[in-house]
């Protein structure tokens, strides 16, 4: 750890950044426009109604293309996990490796069985099988997103392992505990049902231009009244699962919460922070600089978002760095909260307990060995703080965490009442001639965009340093790789991925200009 050159962590934490943000441009349409297509073919399925088809037809080209995609980025990203993270994966491949394959074996091969039959199969197949294909491809993206899901979920919240101080890893003891943490719980629910608002917006959008250039005008105000439907369901489902989600990463993440609202000072009653400009002065949490230049709060809603209790204490920033405030532990008893500096001094006598049992083993003293077993056993769950070497490390960047939170969450609040007023404008017939929902419409889409992406921003650089928390920073994690080979390869994925997205983005819009086939 001493000798190890810091860019190198930075160079490959942009790497995979760079390909998880744009690997996530596609992801979250194929999940959500996936499932309108197939609502849509359901209603062509029952009425009978050719128009349908030629709806149904039309969105699943734009789903094909981006479904391409999709799965090349994401096949990138996962061999980045042996090329730039080969000490992450040795540490927990036995946990890490086993969603991720599950997803390759089960999820992957549904996608790619049914995929041809929903594409290639309407005249050669009955309209029930074609139907029952074109759920299954979908079903099959949505599992295969649960499985990935699942891994990310485990590095915020590791359960269901333990420690093997003999081969230096993590094995999975209890796969149903990782696989129904509530943590991967919601964040699967909430993150599909933040791709339906996406994939919902995108359905606007585009019918949105049509209608403003009176082109399929039939097709636009269809496809408007089923996403707005969606979108509106998705908004609320959304909603509710991020305030699972809040309650989750209070429990377990009390940092990344404090980083989400720039609280420095923890307090009862903790207001939420609806509004606010960050003072660009605040460089630290002991600089005594106030976070806000200007903030609009609601008393007490933090407090429950935290805890489902108006009146609990949510720890600030400061209050973590410097322990002493009331908690719990993992048994639910009443403990003090250990500072930085206390869990780095428990973290440091891991790391050398784990050291003095392999020096025991390997002279066969098995007296020593289990004593220095014990002693690491007893301080793992501060493990990682052995390897920070300026408690100011376990700081995330609060300004992008802060922003990228409220930014999520004024978009998913936007998306409730756009979408509810598009339903209401469906049933009395006022879309075609009012041009400004429809130009909201348009920029909707990108808006969409912008809060999915600020959602993953919350999600992975809240939880900075770790890649596993508490039990591994990201420097401890990355391969030992020359700096030079993960910049070209960085400047090499950047070129790579921009002509994908260009050319996808290219091919949609003269789909979209063309039309649907008549």
């Amino acid at each position: 750890m001493e000798s190890l050159d810091y860019s190198l962590v930075d160079w490959s934490r942009a790497q995979f950044a760079l390909t998880a943000m744009y690997h996530w441009i596609f992801v979250p349409l194929t999940l959500g426009l996936g499932v309108i297509v197939s609502i849509m073919e359901t209603i062509y399925y029952k009425t009978g109604n050719e128009e349908w088809k030629k709806i149904t037809k039309f969105w699943m080209t734009l789903f094909g293309v981006n479904f391409a995609i999709g799965v090349a980025t994401g096949i990138i990203m996962e061999f980045q996990f042996g090329t730039n993270w080969s000490n992450y994966s040795w540490f927990v491949g036995d946990i890490f490796g086993a969603p991720l394959a599950i997803e390759g074996v089960m999820a992957f091969f549904m996608e790619s069985t049914f995929i041809a039959v929903m594409f290639f199969g309407w005249n050669k197949v009955g309209k029930g099988f074609h139907l029952a294909s074109t759920w299954l491809t979908v079903i099959g993206a949505t599992i295969s997103a649960l499985w990935i899901l699942v891994a990310n979920a485990w590095m915020q919240f590791p359960v269901g392992m333990t420690f093997n101080p003999d081969t230096v890893r993590n094995e999975m003891t209890d796969f149903w505990a990782v696989l129904f943490s509530p943590v991967a719980m919601n964040k699967f629910s909430h993150t599909v049902t933040s791709s339906w608002i996406l994939g919902a917006a995108f359905v606007v959008g585009v019918s949105s231009w049509y209608l403003l250039k009176k082109r399929e005008v039939s097709l636009a105000k269809k496809s408007i009244k089923i996403a707005a439907i969606f979108g509106f369901v998705g908004s609320i489902l959304a909603a509710y699962t991020g305030d699972g989600s809040a309650y989750e990463v209070a429990q377990h993440q009390p940092m990344k919460l404090a980083a989400m609202e720039s609280m420095f000072t923890g307090q009862k009653n903790a207001p939420l922070v609806i509004f606010g400009v960050l003072n660009p002065q605040k460089k630290a949490y002991d600089d005594g600089v106030e976070p806000y230049l200007y903030k609009v709060e609601v008393p007490s809603v933090l407090s429950y978002l935290a805890n489902k209790d108006f009146n609990s204490f949510v720890p600030g920033i400061n209050d973590l760095m410097m322990g002493g405030f009331p908690t719990k532990d993992t048994y639910g008893k009443e403990i003090m909260a250990l500072s930085v500096k206390e869990k780095m001094a428990s973290g440091k006598i891991a790391v050398q307990a784990l050291s003095d049992y392999k020096k025991a083993k390997a002279e066969k003293n098995d007296s020593l060995a289990a004593v220095s077993k014990s002693l690491m056993e007893d301080n793992y769950a501060n493990f990682g703080y052995g390897f920070i070497k300026d408690e100011k490390q376990v700081m995330p960047n609060v300004p992008m965490t802060c922003y990228s939170f409220h930014a999520m969450v004024v978009v998913g609040i936007f998306f409730i009442f756009f979408f509810l007023y598009l339903i209401l404008a469906s049933s009395k017939g006022w879309i075609e001639n009012q041009k400004w929902i429809l130009r909201l419409g348009i920029l909707g889409t990108v808006m969409a965009y912008v809060g999915s992406q600020a959602g993953w921003i919350v999600a992975e650089v809240g939880r900075q340093p770790w890649v596993i928390q508490d039990i591994m920073p990201s420097y401890a994690a990355v391969s030992s790789i020359e700096v030079g080979a993960v910049q070209t390869t960085f400047f090499l994925f950047a070129i790579l991925f921009t002509v994908l997205l260009v050319a996808e983005v290219g091919i949609m819009i003269r789909q979209i200009k063309k039309g649907a086939e008549h």
